[in-house]
């Protein structure tokens, strides 16, 4: 039967034990049932059968009230509406279209539409993760290299694919630590240290993963204090499981004790996990492996160039010294190692290789930019970064520097004065920023009241200074506010962001005018991103949750 299907195109599931699993989907027809009938060897009429059959659905599941009611359901009768609709929407939207997006620690880059186009092949996007191995040849190729480069890039000798998100990749390298641990016959160590800087998502990792957390401070230039690493290191010897570390820093500094950091762990017993939410800076120039680390995950999604926002589909897959790599993850169905490791952790995601279609995005980047292109792409968006440092320095303090005065690939600037001085809080500063025609870079994230910048090497240098000139222009409006020039209650900021609506409006209340409103800078007139809607009171609406949908009690009936 297996064979008869498959000569239909049809993979059946096979349990090993003589029973076989069938799985139909919505693009299931009439034509597939008779085929899999024909290959169970059916009666001959399998169209009979398949007339005969009939999904009956029990009345008290069978739909009562009207369907698709909402006017967007009805209103667009022809391709013609559908498309301006579609582009309606578009319109309401800021994407790297229109302007950078600076976010600190997201790594907001340019995906190549030449790396994006592979994603649509049938080749690729219609595999069924658990197909027979004869039909994935080339897929399982595509895996090897990428898995390859990225353990070349990492300075590590092995890689899983497996984690579908930074997040799962964290949960995956913490839980193959202890897995190492276990072995090794030190299941006690559950101890995991992290910095007061780090990604939010390493505690929780580190939670979820059955460890304690230890926070270890950070000097007043943003370094972890070593000193009170090697303390902590120390004081739980006996249990210590890991560090969990960031480099360069989340601070924007590259950690320059940062083999000193992964010694001292290593000499207390523990592994060096590295968060990988950073590598934009080190591909090409240093590499987890070569400062100390035991094992990271690499975010696909930000270095590698798939889309990442918009909760579309990541990928975190985890790098590992040769000590760890037998625990790497497994699967019960496909294994992605082939059998090879008895001692391999459990699946961290669904599927054996997590989300393999978009794979080929970061096979393509690595591909066509070679190992000269990737190391340039670093020494961009750490160069950017440092010009973007100096020019806004004059008007920013900027908040961490290494040794040298330089910033990573990411700087922040400390708005958190502005408050006392003229009424101005950061989240002012990231609305007026609207009115540029800019998504806000980071805000409050590590440190409350401050800006984190990431410009990526993806950026030409008339866009930086774009983004240079508005911060610098937002500055003097807040120095006319502090001069006294503008009242602290009604300013530029403070009614940020201005729409077409109010700007056009017969009717204007403001102490400044509709042109510093909506065109602050002279390229705005030549094109201009309007809000889509005015000023939102975001944390009125935290508190004061509004439900669009009819009350609960409406379908107790």
């Amino acid at each position: 039967m297996l064979r008869a299907a498959r000569d239909r195109r049809i993979n059946l599931r096979d349990f090993g034990d003589g029973s076989l699993g069938v799985t139909l989907d919505e693009t299931a027809d009439a034509a597939l049932v008779a085929d899999l009938l024909a290959a169970f060897g059916a009666a001959a009429d399998t169209d009979a059968l398949v007339a005969d059959a009939r999904l009956e659905i029990p009345p008290h599941f069978a739909r009562s009230s009207p369907f698709m009611t909402h006017p967007v359901f009805n209103t667009h009768h022809s391709e013609t509406e559908m498309l301006r609709y579609i582009f309606h929407l578009q319109g309401k939207d800021l994407s790297l279209a229109h302007a950078m997006i600076p976010l600190g620690s997201c790594t907001m880059k340019l995906n190549a539409t030449s790396e994006m186009i592979p994603v649509t092949w049938p080749e690729f996007g219609d595999i069924h993760p658990f197909a027979p191995r004869d039909q994935t040849e080339g897929y399982r190729t595509l895996f090897a290299q990428l898995e390859g480069w990225l353990a070349e890039i990492t300075g590590f000798h092995a890689v899983s694919l497996q984690p579908n998100a930074g997040s799962q990749g964290e949960y995956a390298g913490l839980l193959v630590i202890n897995a190492y641990h276990k072995a090794r016959g030190q299941g006690r160590r559950n101890v995991c240290l992290i910095p007061s800087s780090a990604h939010g998502t390493n505690p929780a990792s580190a939670v979820v993963a059955g460890m304690r957390v230890v926070v270890v401070r950070c000097d007043e230039r943003g370094n972890i204090d070593v000193a009170d690493l090697r303390a902590k290191a120390e004081q739980h010897a006996d249990t210590l499981a890991a560090l969990m570390v960031t480099y360069p820093s989340t601070h924007g500094v590259f950690e320059e004790a940062i083999t000193e950091i992964c010694a001292i762990v290593h000499e207390f017993g523990g592994q060096v996990y590295m968060d990988g939410a950073n590598m934009n800076a080190q591909v090409g120039l240093t590499s987890p492996g070569a400062i100390g680390a035991d094992v990271c995950h690499l975010n696909l999604h930000k270095t590698f160039c798939i889309p990442h926002g918009g909760g579309g589909p990541g990928m975190g897959p985890i790098c590992v010294a040769e000590h760890l790599a037998p625990y790497l993850p497994g699967h019960p169905v496909v294994s992605p190692t082939d059998g090879k490791s008895p001692e391999a952790i459990g699946p961290v995601s669904a599927a054996p290789w997590g989300s393999p279609s978009i794979l080929t995005i970061s096979w393509v980047y690595i591909a066509l930019m070679g190992a000269g292109g990737l190391r340039l792409a670093t020494e961009m968006a750490i160069l950017n970064a440092n010009y973007m440092a100096k020019r806004l320095s004059e008007s920013y303090a900027v908040l961490y520097r290494g040794s040298h005065g330089a910033v990573a690939h990411e700087f922040i600037i400390d708005c958190r004065g502005f408050e006392k001085t003229a009424g101005v809080k950061v989240e002012d500063i990231a609305k007026r920023l609207m009115d540029y025609g800019f998504h806000a870079p980071t805000m409050s994230f590590p440190v409350p009241g401050t800006l984190m910048i990431e410009p990526t090497e993806s950026e030409p240098l008339s866009e930086i200074d774009r983004l240079c000139d508005a911060l610098i222009e937002i500055r003097a409006e807040i120095a006319d506010i502090e001069a006294g020039k503008l009242p602290r209650d009604d300013n530029p900021l403070k009614h940020a962001p201005h729409t077409i609506a109010a700007v056009c409006a017969d009717e204007w209340r403001h102490a400044y005018t509709r042109e510093r409103a909506a065109f602050p800078l002279a390229g705005l007139r030549a094109s201009k991103q309007w809000p889509a809607c005015a000023r939102v009171d975001n944390p009125f609406g935290d508190r004061n949750l509004t439900c669009s949908c009819p009350p609960v009690a409406g379908f107790a009936s």
